[in-house]
């Protein structure tokens, strides 16, 4: 997203935890829970426009209690924040997510299914939206609610990442839960552009869905690794991968998206998974080379 808005010419700020790792950025280290340092970066900042990406992304893994502080009271130190400037930003973009919907009984997601979460992340995430509601007679908020997004700089702990790095790494042996689930994944290059162009209507007060309209089974994405990598990996299904109160479907409608901005991209995900493939396999062969430097030398 740093990347993309600077293209179109903004001059990028950033909340880092470390040294922001886009050329041509300001990064800050502030902690969403500390309102002080908030109010300190915004106010040095002084933002046209916002997009709120931050908080614990993770269904599993985080505790609840840090989902919840960060989620939303870091959320609302943002606001908090925002609201004190003499000039307001333009546009506010609050990140959701489409686990809102919970285990809709639809085929096909849009914004009017009644939101319903299931784990205590989509709670934070749905308690967020409600809490930024609050701000609207003072900020141009509005949210995306995003469906699964992968491509290349996510961390091995989210799922598509995980597939395309034992497929890079050509291991034998994977270990994933249930097969079956089946999700609508975008390419994060067609996300940042759909931000984007957001923040120039900012539209106050809405939610939109942010997906492709096409759903995968885990299943598929692994015959499509298979022809990518041109080897089968054995998959052993693992019960600790197993979610309680899995969702079985999750894929979204675009339609209030298209209505927006017009034409919503859409990378076909076996483009996405080809181009984090390569990118993985020439780091792994970038790896391999050092250490065979380095074995030589000694």
């Amino acid at each position: 997203m740093a990347a993309r808005l600077l293209d179109e010419g903004y001059d990028v700020w950033g909340t880092t935890a470390s040294e922001p790792d886009v050329p041509g950025t300001t990064g800050v280290p502030v902690n969403l829970l500390d309102l002080d340092a908030v109010r300190a970066c915004v106010s040095d900042a002084q933002p046209d426009v916002v997009v709120h990406l931050a908080g614990l992304a993770h269904v599993t893994g985080n505790a609840p209690t840090q989902s919840y502080l960060v989620n939303i009271m870091g959320s609302r130190n943002l606001l908090e924040a925002l609201s004190q400037l003499d000039k307001k930003p333009r546009a506010v973009l609050m990140a959701s997510t489409s686990n809102v919907y919970g285990n809709a009984n639809v085929e096909v997601i849009d914004e009017n299914v009644p939101l319903n979460p299931g784990n205590d992340y989509a709670v934070s995430k749905l308690a967020m939206e409600n809490m930024a509601r609050l701000w609207l007679d003072r900020l141009p908020v509005f949210f995306t609610r995003p469906f699964n997004y992968t491509g290349v700089g996510q961390g091995e702990d989210f799922l598509l990442p995980k597939i395309v790095n034992h497929h890079a790494r050509h291991e034998t042996r994977m270990s994933l839960g249930n097969l079956a689930v089946s999700r609508d994944f975008s390419d994060v290059r067609d996300v940042v552009e759909v931000y984007t162009r957001l923040l120039e209507i900012a539209p106050a007060g809405e939610a939109f869905n942010t997906c492709s309209g096409n759903g995968h089974s885990l299943g598929e994405i692994l015959t499509m690794m298979q022809r990518i990598a041109g080897y089968k990996i054995d998959i052993f299904v693992d019960p600790r991968f197993m979610r309680r109160n899995e969702i079985a479907k999750l894929v979204g409608s675009n339609v209030k998206l298209r209505r927006a901005i017009g034409r919503v991209p859409i990378t076909p995900i076996y483009d996405t998974l080809e181009w984090m493939f390569k990118h993985a396999r020439a780091q792994v062969e970038a790896e391999a080379a050092v250490q065979m430097e380095a074995v030589v030398r000694t």
